[in-house]
């Protein structure tokens, strides 16, 4: 990502906010990296967890969300 590369494995994550992305990663049980690129070509890792079902929970969600309204806050 840092050279303009995209992950291997990632879907946008529109529900969280504009431009938020999320990395899946599987070794042994899954994990999950949501991100955001787009503020001053700096990376924000907004939430990671370990994914424990298929579904992801609301909480994890809602974490991202608060996370991604900071970020904002700040660069506004």
């Amino acid at each position: 990502m840092q050279n303009d590369l995209e992950p291997e494995n990632w879907k946008p994550f529109n529900t969280v906010g504009q431009g938020v992305r999320e990395i899946r990663v599987q070794v042994g049980t899954q994990y999950r990296v949501i991100y955001v690129a787009k503020f001053d070509d700096s990376i924000h890792v907004l939430h990671a967890f370990q994914k424990k079902t298929q579904k992801t929970r609301k909480a994890d969600i809602d974490y991202a969300k608060s996370a991604y309204k900071e970020l904002i806050r700040r660069y506004q």
